[in-house]
C-alpha cells in the first residue's frame, strides 16, 4: 500500500458518514484522530471544547464544527480499541458524544466492567451494547477511520486538521484559537 501524497492534508473529506458537532457547512471545521486511552488526545478534546464554546459565543454556533475519528494506538494502549468500540456501541443508540466526554473523562478506567457502568449510566440498552461489543459489530468503522488517518499521514494520536491542512503547531489553547480563526482567511 502507497501513501504517496501530501502528509499534511486530510485524505477522506469530513462527510455525514462521521461523528460530527455542529454543521458540515461550518466556517471551520476540525477534525480529530484520537485515542480514548492518549492522555494527550483527552487534553487536546478539552482544549478544542473549550475553544468551542468560545468561538460559539463570538462568532455563532455555525463557525466551527468539530469531528472525531478513532485512532486508536493498540500497540500502547490496550484498552483504546475496546473503547472505540464501546463509544460506536453507544452511538448505535444515539449515546456517541455522551460515552465520548465519559471515556475521555475516565480514560484510566477503560476494562470491559467499567464499559458496561458507563453504558448502564447511560441508560443504554446493554444487551445490545454488549452484543454489539462481543460481535465486533463496528470493528469495520474503526478501522476506516485508521486507514484515513494513515492515508492523511497520521502515525500517532492525536492529530488534527483544520479545514483539511493539519495542524502541527504548539498545543495550547492560544495557538490552536488562533489557527482555528486565521483559518478562514
Amino acid at each position: 500500500m502507497s501513501y504517496e501524497r501530501d502528509p499534511n492534508l486530510l485524505f477522506i473529506r469530513p462527510s455525514t458518514q462521521d461523528h460530527i458537532q455542529g454543521v458540515l457547512s461550518a466556517t471551520v471545521v476540525l477534525v480529530m484522530y484520537g485515542d480514548y486511552q492518549c492522555s494527550r488526545s483527552a487534553d487536546v478534546y478539552r482544549l478544542i471544547k473549550v475553544i468551542g464554546r468560545q468561538l460559539s459565543v463570538s462568532f455563532g454556533e455555525n463557525y466551527l464544527c468539530f469531528i472525531f475519528r478513532h485512532f486508536p494506538q493498540i500497540q500502547i494502549h490496550s484498552h483504546a480499541q475496546r473503547a472505540a468500540e464501546a463509544a460506536e456501541a453507544a452511538g448505535a443508540q444515539s449515546q456517541f458524544w455522551q460515552m465520548h466526554d465519559i471515556l475521555f473523562t475516565y480514560q484510566q478506567e477503560l476494562g470491559n466492567g467499567y464499559l458496561v457502568e458507563y453504558a448502564n449510566n447511560l441508560g443504554l440498552n446493554i444487551s445490545q451494547f454488549l452484543q454489539h461489543i462481543c460481535k465486533q459489530v463496528h470493528i469495520d468503522r474503526i478501522n476506516k477511520d485508521i486507514e484515513s488517518g494513515l492515508h492523511s499521514g497520521v502515525t500517532a494520536a492525536p492529530a488534527l486538521f483544520i479545514n483539511g491542512i493539519r495542524y502541527i503547531d504548539r498545543w495550547n489553547i492560544e495557538q490552536l484559537m488562533a489557527a482555528i480563526v486565521t483559518a478562514n482567511h
